[in-house]
């Protein structure tokens, strides 16, 4: 690489997600950002040619057009970060949580990196030390409750959140995604080893930026039949050394209370392990934005180029 900066591009800056990646990047002087002319955004040709002339390419694109973008680029050295779910579970593809075995070498050295989707980032990083590790069988009857800031819905649904006038019936949490038929699901099963699919119950909430996810667990049913203790002992092992996820301790929460949005603007995830002598309740606290989207969309890129893993993140 020499003293030539990398060049950056955003495909899609003008989306939530590429705004966020954006603010990261834009005050950092260890890579080129490339900006497309505002009224060129939407020009193929014009894409194509910036798709192609950078070191690194973030796609923050609908489905389809992500793929439509990837088959544009030609150029052999362009390596890519896709925001979207059109390539988390397709081959060829580095699914992009580092913190997982191995995976932070894999995405170093990799060309083509799906980001995951922030409901996945929770669920992962709480079921699959699980069943890495055999505390937990893949057919294990898996039960997801999550609660999200309205930014995860995208341009659409913050435009109705943050309207002037606006339903009444937005201020209550809503749950969606009824038909348990939610795009994450595919994502959650390959990357954690599930071979059960897990019922999961997203609820949209009337705050920006924040998440939980939550899995409610019978100890009796796990390998070992392990206490509190030893679960929260495998969370601590196998993030050891991570600086972006982390363990709380066993008073917490000393309020009783578990806030969805207490991370709204920190790059990191929290792990809680509740419950009693019979029940576990392990959680993700998150932000939907941070590590569960443009957070980690740095990181990934951080890896990619050979930065720091937390340079340009804030870690809370």
């Amino acid at each position: 690489m020499g003293n030539t900066k990398p060049t950056v591009y955003i495909d899609g800056r003008e989306g939530t997600t590429g705004l966020q990646i954006w603010e990261r990047l834009s005050g950092r002087e260890d890579i080129q950002l490339l900006a497309i002319d505002e009224d060129k955004r939407k020009d193929p040709q014009e894409r194509e040619k910036f798709l192609n002339a950078a070191d690194l390419v973030f796609l923050c694109l609908p489905d389809q057009a992500a793929k439509e973008a990837v088959d544009m680029i030609h150029n052999p050295n362009t390596r890519v970060i896709d925001a979207s779910t059109a390539h988390r579970t397709a081959p060829g593809w580095v699914y992009g949580f580092p913190e997982l075995t191995g995976q932070r070498e894999k995405i170093a050295a990799a060309g083509r990196v799906a980001n995951p989707g922030c409901y996945a980032t929770g669920l992962i990083a709480l079921l699959r030390p699980l069943v890495e590790g055999g505390i937990m069988a893949p057919d294990y009857p898996v039960m997801i409750h999550a609660l999200s800031g309205y930014t995860g819905g995208g341009k659409k649904t913050i435009a109705v959140y943050e309207a002037q006038e606006r339903e009444a019936e937005l201020v209550s949490p809503r749950h969606y995604a009824v038909t348990l038929q939610h795009k994450h699901i595919p994502e959650m099963m390959a990357v954690t080893g599930l071979t059960r699919k897990p019922i999961f119950n997203p609820i949209i909430c009337d705050f920006p930026q924040g998440m939980v996810v939550a899995v409610p667990l019978f100890l009796d049913m796990l390998a070992g039949q392990p206490d509190l203790e030893k679960l929260r002992a495998v969370y601590k092992e196998y993030y050891a050394g991570s600086s972006l996820i982390s363990v709380r301790p066993p008073e917490a929460p000393t309020c009783g209370f578990i806030g969805s949005n207490n991370l709204a603007g920190a790059d990191t995830l929290q792990i809680f392990v509740c419950g009693n002598e019979e029940q576990a309740f392990v959680l993700s606290r998150l932000d939907n934005l941070g590590k569960g989207a443009s957070g980690a969309a740095v990181q990934n890129m951080n890896l990619m180029l050979g930065f720091d893993e937390t340079c340009g993140l804030n870690l809370g």
